[in-house]
C-alpha cells in the first residue's frame, strides 16, 4: 500500500515539476526590459548601464531582450521621476539615475515627486567615490595651485541634486573654503569632458572609476590630472593624490564630507524599480544582477575597459537610503543650504 503511494506521489511530482519551471519563464519570455539611464550617453551611468544590459539577460527567467535608453535631464531627475510615476509596476523597466537626488528629497528640493525609500532596489555596480580632476592647460595641477588660484576655478556639473558632479563640488567648496565657480547644466559627464578639453571648463568630479574608464587616454597622457580624492581611503592607482578628509580644519568641515561624500556613494548608481513590481520579478531582476556581477564573460568586459566593480546589494542600498533619513536637523538644514542656495 505504502509503495503504491509513493509511487503515486513520485509520478505526481515529476508531472508537477516541468510545470513549475515553465511557469517562472513566461512573464519574461519574449519580452523586452528597458534601462533608462538619466543622462546621455558615452558617460559612467550609460557605459555601465549598457555593459550589464549585454550580459544580465542570460541570467533572467524567460531571457528577455534588455535595451538601453537615455532620458536626459535636470541631472537624471526626470528619468528618477519617471521610473517613479510613469512607469508601470511591471518588472519591465529599470532605472539608473543619480542616487545624489535621494538628498534632495531630504532637503525638499522642489521638483522631487517620488519617496526614496519606496523604490525597489535591485542593486549597484559599484560605489560613486569621487575624485577631482582638472586639465592641465587650466593651470590646476595640484591641490596647493587650486588653493591659491586667484579667481574662481570653473567647474562642470550637470544639475541640483545630482551627487556628482554638483553635489560633491558644492560641499568640497564648501568644507574646504575653496574658489571654486560650479557651472551646471550639461547633459552627462560626456558632455563635461568635452566642455573641459575645449578649455570652456578648468575640471570637475565624480567617481573615479567611470572617470578612469571614460578619459582615460587624457589621464594616461597627462592631458588631465587627478588633484584631489574625497574617500576614506586613496585609490591604489592614486597614491600620491591628497585626501579631502585631511584639508578639513573644522569638526564641521570633515563632517560634511563624511557625511555629504564618503557616506552616499554606496547609493550615488542604484538600478532601481518603481514601486509595487511583484516580489517574484524583484526576486529575479535582484538575483540576476547578483549573478551578472560574477559572470566571467562580463568581468571579462569590465577589466578590457577598465570599469572596477564593487557590487551592492539591494538591501544594502535600501539600508543606506534609509540612513540618510535619520540625519539630524541642523545637518539637514546645513545640507540645504550648501546645496540648493
Amino acid at each position: 500500500m505504502k509503495k503504491n503511494f509513493l509511487s503515486v506521489l513520485v509520478l505526481a511530482v515529476l508531472i508537477f515539476l516541468p510545470s513549475l519551471s515553465v511557469s517562472a519563464a513566461p512573464f519574461y519570455e519574449g519580452k523586452t526590459i528597458r534601462i533608462i539611464v538619466g543622462y546621455s550617453a558615452g558617460g559612467g551611468y550609460d557605459t555601465y548601464a549598457r555593459v550589464i544590459s549585454r550580459h544580465i539577460g542570460k541570467y533572467i527567467p524567460g531571457h528577455p531582450t534588455i535595451l538601453v535608453e537615455n532620458m536626459t535631464g535636470a541631472g537624471s531627475l526626470i528619468a528618477a521621476n519617471h521610473v517613479y510615476k510613469v512607469a508601470k509596476p511591471d518588472g519591465l523597466t529599470i532605472g539608473h539615475f543619480n542616487g545624489g537626488l535621494f538628498f534632495s528629497q531630504l532637503v525638499e528640493q522642489p521638483g522631487i515627486i517620488f519617496d526614496a525609500r519606496k523604490f525597489e532596489f535591485i542593486g549597484a555596480a559599484g560605489k560613486e567615490e569621487v575624485v577631482y580632476a582638472f586639465t592641465a592647460k587650466s593651470g590646476i595641477t595640484s591641490m596647493d595651485k587650486l588653493m591659491s588660484a586667484t579667481t574662481p576655478v570653473k567647474m562642470g556639473g550637470v544639475a541640483p541634486g545630482a551627487f556628482a558632479p554638483d553635489n560633491v563640488i558644492r560641499l568640497i567648496k564648501a568644507a574646504l573654503n575653496l574658489p571654486i565657480q560650479l557651472v551646471s547644466g550639461y547633459k552627462g559627464t560626456a558632455d563635461v569632458r568635452i566642455a573641459c578639453e575645449s578649455g570652456e571648463l578648468a575640471g570637475s568630479s565624480w567617481g573615479w572609476d567611470s572617470m578612469r574608464a571614460t578619459w582615460r587616454k587624457s589621464l594616461d597622457t597627462g592631458i588631465v590630472v587627478a588633484v584631489l580624492q574625497a574617500v576614506p581611503k586613496p585609490f591604489a592607482d592614486l597614491p600620491k593624490v591628497p585626501l579631502a578628509i585631511n584639508y578639513a580644519k573644522t569638526d564641521e568641515a570633515r563632517q560634511l564630507i563624511e557625511v555629504g561624500i564618503h557616506s552616499p556613494s554606496i547609493f550615488a548608481r542604484p538600478f532601481v524599480l518603481p514601486p509595487g513590481v511583484p516580489k517574484e520579478q524583484i526576486t529575479a531582476l535582484r538575483l540576476a544582477f547578483q549573478q551578472t556581477m560574477k559572470d566571467k564573460e562580463f568581468l571579462a568586459e569590465t577589466q578590457k575597459a577598465k570599469l572596477d566593480l564593487d557590487p551592492v546589494t539591494g538591501d544594502e542600498l535600501l539600508n543606506a537610503v534609509n540612513k540618510i533619513f535619520m540625519l539630524k536637523p541642523p545637518m539637514i538644514a546645513k545640507l540645504k543650504d550648501i546645496l540648493f542656495k
